[in-house]
């Protein structure tokens, strides 16, 4: 199925590793909305969410490398690693895609922490160092 969920987003992941943040409003429906709720955000419209991407301070060009993907009917979520060579993070974005288009995302932008020393003795590094 070309224009089904899972193509679709993959397909969105693909323009952001090229940084082609133009060619990803094609892929968002008229009345998308994406919500950081860390920042509490709400981006609404395809332009305000290109705009959101190309004026994004980086220390040099963007990478994103999905590590996984779960899809079930028109929801798509995926677990993403970002980073400009200066900033590494972490991206949970919960998709809803309908007739091709990305109608919502919810993204999920967790800070890394420290382990607390507390359980130090019941847990492994990961990923191994």
């Amino acid at each position: 199925m070309r224009n089904g969920p899972a193509e679709v987003v993959a397909r969105y992941w693909e323009l952001m590793r090229q940084n082609q943040f133009a060619k990803i409003s094609e892929l968002l429906h008229d009345d998308f909305t994406c919500v950081w709720p860390q920042s509490h955000e709400l981006i609404r419209g395809p332009e305000a969410f290109r705009l959101i991407n190309a004026d994004y301070p980086a220390g040099a060009r963007w990478t994103f490398e999905v590590e996984r993907a779960a899809v079930d009917g028109g929801a798509v979520v995926t677990d993403t690693r970002v980073s400009d060579g200066r900033t590494n993070a972490r991206v949970i974005t919960f998709f809803t895609v309908d007739a091709g288009r990305i109608v919502r995302m919810h993204e999920y932008w967790p800070d890394d922490y420290p382990a607390p020393t507390h359980r130090r003795h019941l847990v492994e590094r990961w990923p191994a160092a």
